[in-house]
């Protein structure tokens, strides 16, 4: 039985419903028709014109994104700038492009709860739940989301066997942090990607580390000793989206074939 992009489509916005999305995201379907038949998924966390390239590549028509291609509304379609370059580049050659972001970011068993499980910890719950309506079929119920995540090592660690951990876990080149806290890292409150907004309920619900891909400069202060702070990149705190993607769409199409991307889009090059 063939797929369509629509079936890809309910099968992450099942699992992570678009209403979850704040209020200033683009998420959704940004190019291509629903009911297209789909020949093969290449899953990335941005789309380029190499990404695309890649599934051409590979025989997919379909690209599914975290972070969304169209942001903005586009008041031409030239090739002045890398959105619509890839947005002609999608159209010329009939792939379809979805993206799951905050939405994504939102959802239970999202991408925070993702770097939990990466980091280990266990009884993970929303660092700031609440509960969105959706409406399916014209029957409407609440669906619970939230901005980040709490949860905890099984045993206290070092600050900096704590910092070592997160390192290592994700693979990253650098980790920036403020001062080493003097007492057992055991409550960790985590945000993917821009996510240093939540500092502030961090420090409410006295976790003992806030972990985020960005964080201002001026936030770093005044928190010696209150809680340990990591930040990791943007791109590095979310590169393991692309493994829900694949578990999600694999439940609903499991013949469907399914690829991770293997061009690194992260634009931030360190030395």
């Amino acid at each position: 039985m063939s797929v369509r992009v629509q079936d890809v489509v309910n099968a992450l916005e099942d699992f992570a419903p678009l209403p979850l999305q704040e209020s200033y995201d683009n998420a959704g379907l940004q190019v291509g028709l629903t009911e297209a038949e789909v020949s093969g998924v290449l899953l990335c966390l941005d789309v380029t014109e190499e990404v695309i390239r890649e599934a051409l590549e590979l025989g997919c028509n379909m690209i599914v994104s975290h972070h969304p291609l169209i942001f903005h509304g586009l008041k031409h379609l030239t090739d002045s700038d890398t959105v619509q370059r890839c947005v002609r580049l999608a159209l010329q050659n009939d792939i379809a492009i979805y993206s799951a972001h905050t939405n994504l970011d939102a959802a239970v068993d999202g991408v925070n709860y993702m770097m939990a499980e990466r980091l280990g910890l266990v009884d993970v719950v929303l660092l700031n739940p609440r509960q969105v309506p959706v409406g399916i079929g014209g029957k409407a119920h609440s669906v619970e989301g939230g901005s980040g995540v709490i949860g905890y090592l099984p045993e206290g660690e070092d600050s900096l066997a704590f910092l070592q951990r997160v390192k290592q876990a994700f693979g990253v080149e650098c980790l920036m942090h403020n001062e080493l806290l003097t007492r057992p890292v055991q409550s960790v409150a985590i945000c993917g990607g821009a996510g240093d907004f939540l500092l502030d309920e961090a420090l409410r619900v006295q976790a003992d580390a806030f972990l985020t891909g960005e964080m201002h400069y001026h936030q770093y202060f005044g928190h010696d000793g209150q809680i340990q702070i990591g930040v990791l990149g943007h791109y590095q705190s979310e590169q393991y989206t692309v493994d829900i993607f694949q578990s999600v769409i694999e439940g609903r199409c499991p013949r469907l074939p399914l690829f991770k991307t293997t061009v690194c889009t992260n634009p931030i090059k360190y030395l």
